[in-house]
């Protein structure tokens, strides 16, 4: 019993978990830091711009001297040569030792330094790529966000159309029955519904297709339950701003990051002119070595033991005086010695070399490699300014685009508007009069589509103009907010 009951506790658990996932709306700052979060060009810009750095950290690394340290050990049978002394020996011999060196450039013609400022110039390309990838999946978000409320909107609109129409056929029903009708009038009255019906699941479909279409931009599964909020947009036509297209073009030049990235991409690109004509000049290379070894056919060394044997004796060692017949005689010690192995240690004492080096190189010539590297640099810097001359002229079309759009979209959501409020007049003196039996179906419907028309031609307007004005702020570094 306690069992069932906990089966049915979790079942009623999930269900409504699952029931309140699926109630969940999502706003447009949700689904943007989703995307922000799952878009793959914005992972990948993050990762070039973590080797933007790893670049530049070892640019600057390169400017201090190397320390390496090493050792090798070696078996040698017959006839080969004693690393200790040099010697050809007929033994099996072992060997090993160590060897450190350290090498520092003092003059490169300033390669390396202009690397430094070349990578960080490139690190900061990098974060402005990368802000451009988000910029372009904010743009991509906020297209297809506003194309959701916009065909949301437009099946309220269709499902109002649907509505009307139905209560419409109800009323209509009864006078048949009644016989104040003809069956004609009802019988139009479902065509017309059908229609209405088809235009219900047009954009029925036409809204899933928009869902559909914000999600994969979202990089979120089809599967998923995806409903958004319909914000509250204030769309007034006269609202359209007073600035130039010049204005908003100055303002987008500074702030917006392709341009920044273009910049810095000229920039670099003279630097890399400067690092191969670096290539012209002579360097110079200080160097420090050691090396060492050990060889187990050393001879073994000799120690005093601190024991004397007899001492020799000197005869005739000295005279006292000029008299050789008054000749003195001394006794020399003899200290005793014992052999103890050469060891590791001693040997490597014994055996320590040391050098100092100062190398300089001259380039005379290299194959023609530093002019051809030089040309390559030269083309590259030039590619660069086209490449900035270009972005710039494609942000100032974008612009000038926009800015007409968003004109033109102003005018026709300010006559759509004038048109609706027009048609809905009509539409309700001929629904009235349809009502009294003033005028026949045909009128009514011709009222009732031309309404419903204009009505999606109003929403289409709207969210249209909203759109483009968006597109504005947008370039002008305002925030996107719904």
């Amino acid at each position: 019993m306690n069992l069932i009951r906990l089966i049915c506790l979790t079942f009623c658990f999930s269900f409504v978990i699952n029931s309140h996932a699926q109630d969940r709306t999502w706003t447009y700052a949700e689904c943007l830091d989703y995307a922000l979060e799952n878009n793959l060009l914005v992972q990948r810009g993050e990762l070039d711009v973590e080797l933007g750095e790893v670049n530049l950290k070892q640019s600057k690394a390169n400017i201090y001297p190397n320390l390496n340290f090493g050792g090798g050990y070696g078996i040698n049978w017959g006839r080969s040569i004693d690393p200790t002394t040099n010697l050809f020996r007929t033994q099996r011999i072992q060997s090993f030792g160590w060897q450190g060196g350290s090498n520092v450039t003092i003059f490169g013609g300033m390669q390396r330094m202009n690397t430094i400022k070349q990578n960080k110039l490139n690190l900061e390309a990098s974060v402005s790529d990368l802000e451009k990838a988000k910029n372009d999946v904010i743009l991509n978000v906020m297209t297809f966000y506003t194309n959701v409320i916009f065909n949301q909107e437009l099946l309220e609109t269709a499902e109002l159309q649907l509505g009307t129409t139905t209560q419409q056929l109800s009323r209509t029903k009864k006078l048949v029955e009644a016989g104040s009708l003809a069956i004609s009038e009802e019988l139009d009255l479902q065509s017309q519904q059908a229609s209405n019906e088809l235009e219900v699941i047009n954009a029925e479909n036409n809204l899933n297709l928009a869902l559909l279409n914000l999600k994969q931009v979202m990089q979120m599964p089809a599967t998923e339950e995806l409903q958004v909020v319909v914000p509250e947009i204030d769309a007034d036509p006269y609202a359209f701003g007073i600035l130039s297209v010049s204005d908003i073009y100055l303002t987008a030049e500074q702030m917006q990051p392709e341009i920044k990235s273009a910049d810095l991409g000229v920039q670099s690109s003279l630097l890399g002119e400067k690092i191969a004509k670096g290539s012209l000049y002579p360097s110079l290379d200080v160097g420090y070595n050691m090396f060492t070894n050990y060889s187990d056919a050393a001879d073994p060394l000799t120690e005093l033991d601190g024991t004397f044997d007899p001492p020799d004796e000197i005869a005739n060692a000295g005279f006292v005086s000029s008299d050789p017949s008054q000749s003195i005689t001394i006794f020399r010690p003899n200290p005793n010695s014992i052999q103890v192995d050469n060891g590791v240690w001693d040997q490597f004492s014994d055996n320590l070399s040391r050098s100092l080096n100062f190398t300089v190189s001259i380039p005379v010539f290299n194959g023609l490699a530093v002019k051809s590297n030089m040309q390559r640099a030269r083309i590259n810097r030039e590619q660069a300014e086209i490449s900035a001359l270009e972005v710039r002229n494609q942000l100032r079309q974008i612009i000038e685009t926009a800015y007409n759009d968003a004109v033109a979209a102003s005018k026709a959501f300010e006559a759509s508007q004038k048109q609706v409020q027009a048609l809905e007049e009509s539409f309700r003196v001929t629904e009235k009069r349809y009502n009294l039996g003033a005028v026949n179906f045909v009128d009514y419907q011709i009222a009732q589509n031309n309404l419903f028309r204009a009505k999606s031609d109003l929403v289409r307007t709207k969210y249209d103009y909203i759109f483009k004005t968006k597109i504005l702020d947008f370039y002008q570094g305002k925030p996107i907010e719904f």
